[in-house]
């Protein structure tokens, strides 16, 4: 049976069905926020950026390594970066790994047939150019394009895994603390009565103990490291995200739907953890970055105070040496501007993710 125009009704049916197909079937909550997070311009490159650095940090030996990807010597397939042969092994008289800043082992690689392939920078976080004719710390120079540290060691190579470190340790910090925090803060708030009472009052005693001196004292029994910082600090980090959980808690426990899933006979902890922390996830959510900037910024302070695990690439270890060298400018304004960098980068993306959980903003 054909269709007429007279047959359409009146007002266009035609462009009301495009118009509904356009639009499509409503979105879940979460992709309104995503689509809310994607309208911020600046924390949604901020997080792009961000996982950029994130991405060549983490394999910085591909990125800054004082060892080649693959080198070809008389004929020989070699992997530095894996296995790092011994001098002897490329002509040399020790049987040391061999060193290829080396002037001897630099001269062999340029004889035909053997090469090597270095990464774009061709330092380590630990590796000392102990050729460079300047005392350390260095000024910045072909060889070096940042400049030496006070031990000699390449700066571009100490803040690529410097910001590594960081970066990592926050996460680390971050997950640890939110997982407890979670657990109390659910805890707290759904079971309520003396169960809220007795944790509010083991928060505020264990709020009281200063963590700073805490870490101190440990410090001099044990020998400092990431470890240990990790510990020390996820002990207390999660008490401010805990009262945001237990509100919530105490807000949902009381809806109907928790009631319902009571009525049909769900436990607890199924109550809790199928219905009760999906809805009450947005405080953790938007307050990660947050959290995050506050852990570098623990560890930066760590490490600026010497307390710090010793040996390790670190923001803060490299903000002393800059207090130590105040002529030394390339040790402390690098090193200054990665660490502004970082935090701002956290700050956008957690100030984007604060509007995209906001329910009232269309």
């Amino acid at each position: 049976m054909s269709t007429t125009a007279a047959d359409m009704p009146a007002g266009g049916g035609a462009p009301a069905v495009r118009s509904a197909v356009r639009r499509g079937p409503p979105r879940s909550p979460n992709q309104r926020a995503w689509a809310r997070f994607k309208r911020n311009r600046l924390g949604y490159v901020a997080l792009w950026v961000f996982a950029i650095l994130l991405a060549i940090t983490t394999f910085a030996e591909m990125v800054s390594n004082d060892r080649p990807l693959i080198a070809r010597y008389q004929g020989e397939w070699m992997f530095p970066i894996l296995n790092n042969p011994p001098e002897t092994k490329l002509g040399g008289d020790f049987l040391t790994p061999a060193d290829w800043h080396d002037p001897f082992i630099r001269q062999t690689f340029e004889k035909p047939g053997n090469w090597a392939l270095f990464t774009l920078n061709p330092y380590a976080a630990d590796s000392v150019n102990y050729f460079n004719p300047i005392p350390a710390p260095a000024p910045p120079s072909r060889e070096n394009l940042l400049g030496t540290d006070d031990s000699g060691r390449d700066m571009v190579a100490r803040l690529i895994y410097g910001f590594r470190v960081s970066v990592w340790f926050g996460f680390a910090l971050t997950a640890a603390g939110m997982l407890l925090g979670i657990l109390i803060g659910a805890l707290q708030g759904y079971f309520g009565g003396r169960v809220d009472l007795a944790g509010q009052r083991i928060i505020e005693i264990w709020n009281a103990i200063p963590e700073l001196y805490l870490f101190i004292i440990i410090a001099s029994i044990f020998s400092p490291s990431l470890l240990l910082l990790l510990v020390v600090f996820a002990l207390f980090g999660w008490i401010g995200l805990s009262d945001y959980v237990r509100a919530e808690f105490l807000r949902n426990r009381s809806l109907e739907y928790v009631k319902a899933a009571r009525a049909m006979g769900l436990s607890n902890s199924q109550i809790m953890w199928r219905h009760l922390l999906p809805n009450s996830m947005t405080p953790v959510i938007t307050f990660m970055p947050f959290r995050m900037s506050g852990a570098i910024l623990f560890l930066a302070a760590i490490e600026f105070l010497g307390l710090g695990p010793p040996n390790i690439p670190s923001l803060g270890d490299l903000l002393r040496q800059g207090k130590d060298n105040l002529d030394a400018w390339w040790i402390a304004v690098p090193t200054f501007l990665v660490l502004v960098l970082t935090l701002l980068l956290l700050t956008f993306i957690g100030d984007a993710l604060r509007d995209a959980f906001d329910t009232r903003k269309s």
